[in-house]
């Protein structure tokens, strides 16, 4: 087993940011695709909220993936202001493929 003693705050946030962004696109295509459904199935005629529900698209992936990016720093920042007290997380590392990659780097 291997501690994991340190997170790179940037590293996590932009990964943060990236998986939240995904996540971000599918909502607003859930919220724009599925409002103009509703519209189509009840018979209401298209209006401005119909064209301002498919901003989601935009507006959704951008809002989760700064949430997303902020959220990331500070638990990377908290873990490893927590390791400090504490040892750290352990994990289960494939030590023959760690092995590998630090022989081909030495050549």
């Amino acid at each position: 087993m291997a501690k994991l003693k340190k997170i790179r705050i940037f590293f996590c946030a932009k990964l943060q940011a990236t998986l939240m962004a995904i996540l971000g696109l599918i909502a607003g295509m859930i919220y724009s695709v599925g409002g103009l459904i509703w519209e189509l199935v009840a018979g209401i005629p298209l209006n401005l909220g119909t064209i301002l529900a498919f901003a989601a698209l935009l507006g959704m992936p951008a809002l989760f993936a700064m949430v997303g990016f902020a959220t990331g720093g500070i638990s990377a920042l908290l873990y490893n202001r927590a390791t400090l007290w504490i040892e750290g997380m352990e994990i289960d590392l494939d030590h023959d493929l760690i092995l590998k990659n630090e022989e081909n780097d030495l050549k």
